[in-house]
């Protein structure tokens, strides 16, 4: 009976979260990536070939094209974006979506379902999983953070690969932590595909291996306390397990990217996979430059990939291997972006804190804070530190180390990388933050702090002190999720520019833009804002995955800062207005006529959603 509340106060939490998901993405536009990943998982089902899209893996983007399999679909085969270009995933996303005789609104919809569905999926899981482990109120406090979180909600209806990196780390770390618990080659097989499904989802998902290693080290050190005399036998029976995780993981990967690579032209992608490279690279001769240190060429990961791209069996390991080359180049080199005014391309180490900070409601920052406060306050409390100690609390508490253990290698990483476009991409981390936030906050209202009293009169004194704390500190918690349920339903459905009360939605974009506050999702809001005002003409510089011509028709006019001074109706995207006021980092130049000069002292009449700023020049 106490499980079945739990169940349905869960339900209810993910019906709402059902309910802001498909409301919020019904009338948002193709976001940037959407473009692209909604067209190449398509052409994977359909075409059984992956010429398009190699840098993310094919799972989320051929789930999300299951729907439009029930459709009436042109699919632009003949285009040059598929016939001729290497990797053409931006012309072919657009051919396909708007100028293909197709519903783009239906299409793009049907393929945010899957996602939407997975979402919930992962709430779910997420709330069996930490109410088996520490009971109903640590798992309903979890799926509560997951399910009223913005940035959660977000991403959990776009068809890109950032909400499926969540939860390929939620079922590894499952994975993981069953295996370590119940080290059998059976429970070491369902780790190794869950891993292997991981990889299939988000190419950041490699971390996943650093984080197994580091896990299992410490896990096998906790142990030698308790097989003090048989640790040698112990460990002859585990480490081979371990290692068959990642065979079988191995193996997982391979049936995807061969159905995926099936229709594929062998000698078509030996010689996409070589352009890939070499454009990745400095230049025709930077493979074999790259190489030349290393006496057997074969060594080098790009001449390895290349050689086997029109092997049999290998093509499939290619593909793959290409996708993680191209994640690898990308993210060490950065991305041109808008961070507290200024531009750059080198990234910042305070990116994600920020962005973390005003990103995430306050409330969840509150009990987070809270949650750290009481963590480090009880372990100040102990006597003295000890390896057996600490061996006895990682065995004892494994999923709260391996969810550390996530959360410092992710943000280490991310960090450190140059590639600062979105709060999204530590997203996987959240349900790890979620849960050992909810952990420390139910240990806290459970404490009680009577201490034994000579008199009856003092005993009871401190049983009415312990009552009022209790009173107390569960009043706060309810405020605090009455607060954060509210905020969430009163920023719908603008989850996507959501910045938390330290500086208000309106005015998130003057801190950081890109996929934080503006990805193209709102130019189907400036159309409805065109058709009340009954606008013959518009001129817009636009950033997303919409079609400014499929949506205004005759009346769009592209615009760009160089052109000079539009007249009359004129729209911006959030995302190129910061981009070209902001203040370009020492060797970074932008041209003083794409600085948008000209509109400086002019303030917009209106936006479309958030994110399009619309002004009325004379």
């Amino acid at each position: 009976m106490k499980n079945f509340a739990s169940d349905y106060a869960a339900v209810i939490i993910l019906a709402v979260m059902a309910i802001l998901l498909v409301g919020s993405a019904w009338n948002d536009s193709a976001i940037m990536d959407e473009l692209s990943h909604i067209s190449a998982g398509y052409s994977y089902v359909t075409e059984l070939d992956y010429r398009i899209n190699p840098e993310h893996p094919p799972l989320m983007k051929m789930l999300s094209a299951v729907p439009l399999l029930f459709q009436n679909i042109s699919f632009p085969v003949l285009s040059d974006a598929w016939q001729k270009d290497v990797n053409g995933q931006w012309d072919l996303g657009r051919i396909f979506l708007y100028e293909s005789g197709n519903d783009a609104d239906s299409i793009i919809f049907s393929a945010r379902v899957p996602v939407m569905i997975l979402s919930l999926i992962t709430g779910w899981l997420l709330f069996l999983w930490t109410r088996r482990r520490f009971g109903n109120r640590v798992g309903l406090l979890t799926l509560a953070f997951f399910a009223f979180s913005p940035t959660v909600i977000a991403h959990s209806r776009f068809v890109t690969t950032d909400f499926g990196a969540t939860f390929a780390f939620l079922i590894g770390i499952v994975g993981l932590v069953n295996f370590l618990e119940n080290p059998s080659w059976k429970s070491a097989r369902y780790a190794g595909i869950l891993f292997g499904i991981a990889q299939l989802l988000k190419f950041s998902a490699v971390l996943l291996a650093p984080i197994y290693v580091i896990v299992f080290i410490c896990w096998l050190l906790a142990k030698r306390y308790e097989f003090q005399h048989t640790y040698g036998a112990y460990l002859k029976h585990l480490i081979p397990k371990f290692i068959f995780i990642f065979v079988v993981g191995a193996l997982t990967i391979f049936p995807l990217y061969e159905y995926a690579t099936w229709n594929q032209p062998p000698e078509r992608q030996k010689h996409d996979t070589s352009l890939i490279l070499t454009s990745y690279a400095t230049g025709p001769k930077s493979l074999q430059e790259a190489c030349t240190h290393i006496r057997n060429l074969s060594r080098c990961p790009a001449e390895l990939v290349i050689a086997g791209s029109d092997k049999p069996i290998l093509r499939a390991y290619s593909e793959y291997l290409l996708g993680v080359l191209m994640v690898t180049q990308r993210s060490s080199g950065g991305n041109t972006s808008y961070f507290l005014g200024k531009i750059s391309n080198e990234g910042s180490h305070w990116y994600f804190p920020i962005a973390y900070a005003l990103k995430e409601p306050l409330p969840i920052l509150i009990m987070v804070m809270l949650a750290f406060y009481l963590s480090l306050h009880r372990f100040q409390h102990v006597r003295r530190f000890s390896w057996d100690a600490t061996g006895t609390w990682i065995e004892q508490h494994i999923v709260e180390f391996s969810s550390l253990t996530v959360i410092a290698v992710y943000w280490l990483f991310s960090i450190k990388s140059p590639l600062n476009i979105g709060i999204r991409h530590v997203l996987p981390t959240f349900p790890f933050i979620y849960l050992l936030t909810s952990v420390q906050i139910v240990r806290w209202l459970d404490e009680n702090n009577i201490h034994s009293k000579d008199t009856i009169v003092g005993w009871f004194k401190e049983a009415g002190k312990m009552a009022l704390s209790y009173i107390a500190k569960h009043y706060a918690i309810a405020i605090l999720f009455l607060w954060l349920v509210l905020g969430t339903l009163f920023a719908f459905p603008n989850y996507l520019s959501y910045y938390n009360e330290l500086v208000g939605t309106d005015n998130g974009y003057r801190y950081i833009d890109d996929s934080n506050y503006d990805w193209g999702q709102d130019l189907k809001r400036l159309k409805d804002f065109a058709d009340d005002r009954d606008i013959q003409t518009i001129a817009l510089d636009y950033f997303g995955g919409g079609s400014p011509k499929y949506y205004l028709g005759d009346r769009f006019v592209p615009w760009q800062s160089s052109r000079g001074p539009a007249h009359g109706w004129f729209a911006i995207s959030a995302s190129f207005l910061q981009g070209a006021t902001g203040t370009p980092v020492p060797g970074l130049e932008i041209r003083p006529e794409d600085t948008y000069s000209w509109l400086r002292g002019q303030a917009p009449v209106a936006r479309a959603g958030t994110s399009i700023f619309i002004y009325q020049l004379p």
